[in-house]
Order: C-alpha cells, then sequence, then structure tokens
C-alpha cells in the first residue's frame, strides 16, 4: 500500500502532493478514499486555500488500471466502486475555500477532471490534459461531464471527450481550461503567490461567491440576483465587512477572520 496523498501546511496554505512513482500518479483503489478524508480535513481545518500538485513531474494519469481484464467485478461492484470515486469529486466540488490545481507534465483522465474541478488551474508549459476515458472504453467521470462544457462550452466539451485528444498547455489556456501557463521552474513560486493573494481574501465572501458561480449556469439572472441578494445581506452584516472598510478607509491590508 502507498501512501498517495501527503498533505503539507505552509502558514496557512495547504498544499497537497499525489505520489504513485513509476504510474504517473495514477490514483491507487484507496486513494479515492485518500483525497476524499485529504479534502474534508482541509474544509474544517484552518488553512485558508489548498494547492494539489502531483510528484516527479507529473499531475495525475487518472484511475491506476493496471489489472487485468478478469480482475473486473460486476456491474454491482463498480458501481460501489464508483460511490467511492465520486465521493472525493463531491468533497472536492463542496469545498467552501479557494482551490488551485498546479498541474506539470500529464493530466488524465479522472487527473483532468480533479485539477478543472479546482477553483484556478495554473499549468506548465509542458502540461498535456486528455478526457482519455473514449480511448479506455470508458465514460468521462469524476464530474467531468459537468466541469468540462462550463470551462470551454459544449461543442468544444463534445470534441475533447469523444475524442480523448490530448490538449497541450498553451491550447488549453486559449479555450479556457487553465487561468496561466508558466514554466516548470516557476509554477511552484507562482502557485505559492497566488495561494498567498487568496489566502489574504475574506473566506467568507470567497466562499459566497463560489457557490454564486457554481449555480449560475442553472439559475435565471432574476434568481442570482435573488441569491446574490441574500449572500450580500449576510455579508453586509459581518464582522470582515467592518474589517475591509475600515482597511480601506485606514489604507492598511485587511486581516480577515472568516465572521
Amino acid at each position: 500500500m502507498i501512501d498517495f496523498v501527503t498533505a503539507e501546511n505552509r502558514g496557512t496554505v495547504r498544499w497537497l502532493t499525489l505520489t504513485n512513482a513509476g504510474r504517473m500518479n495514477a490514483v491507487p483503489p484507496t486513494g479515492w478514499t485518500e483525497l476524499a478524508e485529504a479534502f474534508t480535513e482541509f474544509e474544517r481545518s484552518s488553512s485558508r486555500v489548498l494547492v494539489v500538485r502531483g510528484a516527479d513531474g507529473n499531475f495525475c494519469s487518472g484511475a491506476d488500471m493496471n489489472r487485468g481484464i478478469s480482475d473486473v467485478p460486476s456491474a454491482a461492484d463498480n458501481a460501489a466502486r464508483m460511490r467511492v470515486t465520486n465521493s472525493a469529486a463531491i468533497a472536492l466540488h463542496r469545498l467552501s475555500k479557494p482551490t488551485i490545481a498546479a498541474v506539470s507534465g500529464v493530466a488524465a483522465g479522472a487527473g483532468m477532471n480533479l485539477a478543472i474541478g479546482c477553483d484556478i488551474v495554473l499549468a506548465t508549459n509542458t502540461a498535456r490534459f486528455t478526457e482519455i476515458f473514449v480511448k479506455r472504453g470508458l465514460t468521462v467521470d469524476f464530474g467531468g461531464t459537468w466541469l468540462l462544457p462550463r470551462l470551454v462550452g459544449l461543442a468544444r466539451a463534445r470534441e475533447l471527450a469523444l475524442t480523448g485528444r490530448v490538449v497541450g498547455a498553451d491550447e488549453a489556456l486559449a479555450i479556457g481550461l487553465v487561468a496561466e501557463v508558466v514554466t516548470a521552474e516557476a509554477i511552484e513560486a507562482r502557485a505559492t503567490e497566488l495561494a498567498e493573494e487568496l489566502a489574504a481574501g475574506a473566506p467568507l465572501a470567497q466562499s459566497m461567491i463560489k457557490r454564486a458561480l457554481d449555480r449560475s449556469s442553472s439559475m435565471t439572472f432574476e434568481q442570482a440576483l435573488s441569491f446574490e441578494e441574500q449572500g450580500q445581506a449576510i455579508l453586509l452584516a459581518s464582522e470582515d465587512l467592518v474589517e475591509g472598510a475600515d482597511a480601506f478607509v485606514t489604507k492598511r491590508s485587511p486581516e480577515f477572520k472568516g465572521r
């Protein structure tokens, strides 16, 4: 058994590193539970921002399929297995705090969807993304059918998912899969800089913004306004608003407490 997920706290930023040596950090059977537990623990912690990365030059190549066809269990067993996988995807999606994926090398299948499931994706100029499922006889999972169209539009999502082709870093930036492309040497420093910027933000406001944006495509304009109204009513009564206003007036950096 390997420890697939390791956590490191750097001030208010938590770094999760995915490790599966020689397998481009493919997720082992126990890895989905490790991911779900790591996301849940981060949500409960005092850490403000989560950075997810892979070890040894790759992000994550998806589920580890290093097993024979004869080992495939029944459909009922597979459904139970997928519920474990889904628990990790749900735990990531429900995080109220900002998340960053720092992608080097390969991000394939569920590994790609783990990356784009984070709020902001940074990539090295050698990063490669692929919804490889169709080339393995599988459908897209780990939330990819929900995430991908929201990032690149339905037409492009269809093309990427139905072909499973590899998308390089420059194209990923052009179509909206990633927010920024940097060199391999610079990605840790850039992820650190961005994480610290996010960590300095107002936690309650960030949580409300995440929820509103996630729901935006399923709401009418009037419903979005109503959701904004409810969220703003809560934030206008928060201690963080008082702190933010005072920091603006006194020309200093605010120190938000999430209250």
